[in-house]
């Protein structure tokens, strides 16, 4: 595939390190790639498997783009994987915080300037208990109606047999398969030139999010929920690992009281 981004050298020492060992250790299926436009765009994707940022971007890096990812601002302050991580392009967000803001201010100028920046709309791994794309939060659909740019909705799936959510361990047996599934441009031509108010963001959200949960059932051959799993209304946390939560929480109380 023909290169549509500049690559630095930390991008491509990366990429000289992690594609050869991708290549072995997983299959590609690979499918939608006429879909993705020159210029600066979002990469709106599912988030199945700590591992998929990896998957991802080895699709992305082979479609001739450099991955950018909104990525949490911990991560990017790690001794020696933040510093190479933050020389590759990726764009810090600091959830639950003020500078928020500042995250999506970087990405409307990074796809401005002509890069394609990755997001995953969910904001963590899903919840939901069939790895279904959950409700979405607003930061794709904002990033695209500040900039003008288009939003690609892409399902992957495959990731959660190679690291299943919160796993420690790796499974190289069989040979994962790393699916993507690239779909069409989300219409949002209605929404833009209106003021970004929260149901104008909440409406381009939910478009972005049925796009991606439709093509995700196309890969997997399944019909998706009719409603998208929320964990508010479930009353599942978004951060951390909710299955040992619930673990934990029954275990203590087990211990407490019994019968």
């Amino acid at each position: 595939m023909a290169r549509k981004e500049p690559r630095g050298a930390a991008l491509f020492f990366c990429a000289v390190l992690l594609r050869p060992l991708l290549m072995v250790l997983t299959r590609r299926h690979w499918r939608g790639l006429e879909n993705l436009p020159d210029g600066g765009f979002v990469f709106a994707a599912n988030h199945i498997s700590h591992s998929d940022p990896l998957l991802f971007s080895h699709f992305v890096y082979d479609a001739g783009y450099s991955p950018h990812f909104l990525a949490k601002e911990s991560v990017l302050r790690l001794p020696v994987l933040g510093r190479l991580l933050r020389s590759t392009g990726q764009i810090a967000v600091h959830r639950e915080s003020v500078s928020a803001a500042q995250a999506y201010r970087d990405a409307v100028g990074a796809v401005r300037q002509g890069s394609s920046v990755i997001v995953y709309p969910e904001g963590t791994l899903t919840r939901d208990p069939e790895l279904w794309p959950m409700v979405g939060k607003t930061g794709a659909a904002r990033i695209a109606l500040e900039s003008g740019c288009p939003v690609v909705p892409c399902a992957q799936w495959g990731a959660q047999d190679l690291l299943m959510p919160y796993a420690k361990r790796p499974r190289f047996v069989p040979r994962p398969v790393n699916q993507v599934l690239a779909g069409e441009a989300v219409d949002l031509d209605d929404l833009r030139g209106q003021p970004v108010s929260s149901a104008v963001l909440r409406e381009a959200t939910e478009r972005i999010m049925a796009a991606i949960t439709e093509l995700l059932g196309q890969l997997r051959g399944e019909t998706p929920p009719p409603v998208p799993f929320d964990p508010r209304l479930r009353g599942v946390s978004t951060t951390g690992n909710p299955t040992a939560r619930r673990r934990s929480g029954a275990s203590r109380h087990g211990q407490g009281g019994g019968s």
